[in-house]
């Protein structure tokens, strides 16, 4: 019916929306590595280690063989997210189709990735690699060398960091300099700045003012269930998923017991850093920052 057709129309707009505002935030924060989760399994990763002997062996002599351990990390599991929306018959009849379905899915939507954002913000002021700096320019200098420090010492590459900072303390700093600001769902970003990658602009909600977060994007893991499961529909739940952003489901179904038309989202997606210790956050001193001595480069 034509009904259906609509319905499976607006399912697959959301899911594409969806989809596309997470693909740019996933591109300007660096996550590439994206791993889903299977239906009874806990991720973990591994760390290992070796104690290199002396390699200057006698000719002749015995070669001492090196002491390896490989360490296994458990990742907390998954948290199905589930939420819902209704809306009324009465609400459709006064405001109108446009207002009170489209503008209202739109708004779920934006909550939905709103909330990825806040909660990779909480994870990130976890990391351990911490300091102090003496103002702006400094405190983000010194997240960069930080991480990048760390990862060579576990000889891996660090060539490409991400850091978080606080909108006004990014604006203070700033100052007239003249810049490229670029924007992505509502997120200000600045590429190649003091040695960063991308430096995102956050909110006093997010990262507080005085706080500098900085991160390896090779550190970054996108963790995810899929919805679209087999194991979901064998329960008689079939969510609509879009493949490039497999973390959401979404579904449309009309209650005729209270006229009102229900969407439903569920979410289990988690932003992680392999390494808590290569995650810098860096506090800076309250006084006035230093005005900009540089003009960065923008793309």
């Amino acid at each position: 019916m034509t009904t259906d057709f609509s319905v499976e129309a607006r399912k697959n707009d959301f899911v594409t929306s969806f989809a596309q505002n997470w693909n740019a935030l996933r591109e300007i924060m660096g996550v590439t590595r994206p791993i889903k989760k299977q239906p009874g399994t806990v991720l973990k990763s591994y760390k290992a280690s070796l104690v290199l002997e002396d390699g200057n062996v006698a000719e002749g002599a015995a070669i001492p063989l090196s002491k390896a351990k490989v360490d296994e990390v458990a990742h907390a599991n998954l948290t199905i997210q589930k939420y819902g929306k209704g809306i009324s018959i009465e609400d459709v009849d006064k405001y109108g189709a446009d207002v009170a379905i489209e503008m209202t899915d739109e708004a779920f939507r934006n909550e939905l990735l709103g909330n990825i954002l806040s909660e990779f913000y909480e994870f990130a002021l976890t990391g351990t690699l911490t300091d102090n700096a003496t103002d702006f320019q400094m405190g983000v200098a010194l997240a960069v060398g930080s991480v990048k420090n760390k990862f060579k010492t576990m000889r891996k590459d660090a060539t490409k960091v991400t850091v978080y900072v606080n909108t006004m303390d990014a604006y203070r700093y700033l100052g007239a300099a003249q810049l490229s600001v670029q924007n992505a769902f509502g997120v200000d970003y600045v590429k190649n700045f003091l040695g960063a990658e991308t430096m995102v602009f956050a909110g006093d909600d997010d990262i507080p003012s005085g706080t500098i977060v900085a991160i390896p994007q090779s550190n970054m893991v996108d963790y995810y269930a899929d919805p679209s499961d087999s194991a979901y529909a064998r329960m008689g739940l079939r969510y609509t998923v879009d493949e490039e952003a497999p973390m959401l489901g979404f579904a449309v179904e009309g209650d005729y017991s209270t006229a009102t038309g229900n969407t439903w989202a569920i979410m289990g997606h988690k932003l992680w850093a392999e390494y808590l210790d290569a995650i810098a956050v860096i506090n800076v001193a309250s006084e006035e920052p230093a005005a900009a001595s540089e003009e960065p480069s923008g793309e």
